[in-house]
């Protein structure tokens, strides 16, 4: 019964729309929770307090849900057609990253998570609970548990189908799923993704400090950036993937099938200087959809700010100026800073 049920999940999986499947125990290794414990103790969070607030419940499965027994990892492929790295050589054009140009994942994931779900309560008469990525999970070491993938020098879920283009959802469940046995670590001695990290936020294999990552300053940081880290943004304005774009493992990876995921136009190189000009009520409805709308137009106008002074566009000085006036001061201090940079 144990093979027939596994294998009669992962066809579920499978024809439910996922294109990778695993399955550990619900709990988590000790190495785990004490390099969770440490990521939080050094501050390396940063400004994203919830890692700590939730930590004892994210750290074990048990605590978060005590009645699980398993979990199925699953997961959804996001590659890019085309190489994300092509974009820095047009710093005129904003590099929106390639999870981001398209539809919110969370909302497509968990639709699919639901649908399994409810099909599994049907076929196998069990409890269970769906998480994506906000929830108080760790989704990596978890899948790093599985035979889906291992979790590379990057800290993100490396694949050998699918590089580290996978969009995570978990599946806790009451059935007692027999384990896999763990993908083998297959990293090996390259380092190409820590050493292509703009602004060297990885301070050892498997470790990052977020608040020098490009990712959490774009998305999670609310205040101004500092000049130091904001001169090696280049255009990324929203998130990088400058660790996962370059690791050897992608030129085995085929573009995602998923009309979620693939790019709308508008996304994939708007000029700057048209992305200067949206008001609250243009950037919402811009971004109607998208995940880019969750972090509110202050941070991204200053994002996009960034850009235009890596990018030295002195011809988009007077919209610049303009902003300096601006009635949210990460975005009038920006502005600012900006402008002195175009002037120098």
């Amino acid at each position: 019964m144990g093979a027939d049920l596994k294998e009669n999940l992962r066809e579920l999986a499978l024809a439910t729309g996922f294109d990778s499947v695993g399955f550990c125990r619900a709990e988590t290794l000790p190495q785990h929770k004490s390099d969770l414990q440490e990521f939080n103790a050094r501050g390396f969070h940063g400004t994203m307090e919830w890692m700590h607030t939730t930590q004892e419940r994210r750290a074990d499965p048990q605590v978060l849900w005590p009645e699980a027994k398993s979990v199925i990892v699953l997961g959804m492929n996001y590659g890019p057609k085309a190489d994300p790295m092509k974009m820095l050589s047009h710093p005129d054009r904003a590099l929106i990253s390639c999870y981001a140009q398209n539809r919110d994942y969370h909302d497509t994931v968990k639709k699919r998570l639901k649908q399994m779900a409810r099909e599994m309560v049907n076929r196998f008469d069990c409890e269970l609970k769906v998480f994506v990525d906000t929830a108080p999970v760790m989704e990596k070491p978890l899948a790093a548990q599985t035979q889906l993938g291992w979790q590379g020098k990057h800290t993100c879920i490396v694949s050998r189908e699918f590089g580290s283009w996978l969009f995570l959802g978990e599946i806790y469940t009451t059935l007692e799923i027999a384990p896999d046995d763990a993908e083998t670590d297959h990293c090996g001695s390259c380092s190409s993704c820590m050493t292509a990290c703009p602004t060297d936020a990885f301070i050892g294999e498997g470790q990052i400090d977020a608040r020098r990552c490009i990712s959490y300053l774009t998305i999670e940081y609310d205040g101004v950036i500092e000049e130091e880290l904001a001169l090696k943004m280049g255009n990324r304005i929203y998130g990088c993937d400058d660790c996962l774009a370059v690791c050897p493992w992608t030129k085995f990876t085929q573009p995602t099938g998923h009309k979620d995921f693939k790019p709308r136009l508008e996304f994939q190189a708007p000029r700057l200087g048209d992305l200067l000009e949206l008001d609250d009520t243009a950037f919402r409805a811009f971004f109607t959809a998208s995940p880019i709308k969750r972090i509110k137009r202050h941070r991204f106008i200053r994002n996009v700010l960034i850009a235009v002074a890596n990018a030295k566009l002195i011809d988009l000085s007077p919209k610049v100026a303009n902003l300096m006036d601006d009635d949210h001061p990460v975005i009038a201090q920006t502005a600012k800073w900006c402008l002195s940079i175009l002037t120098r």
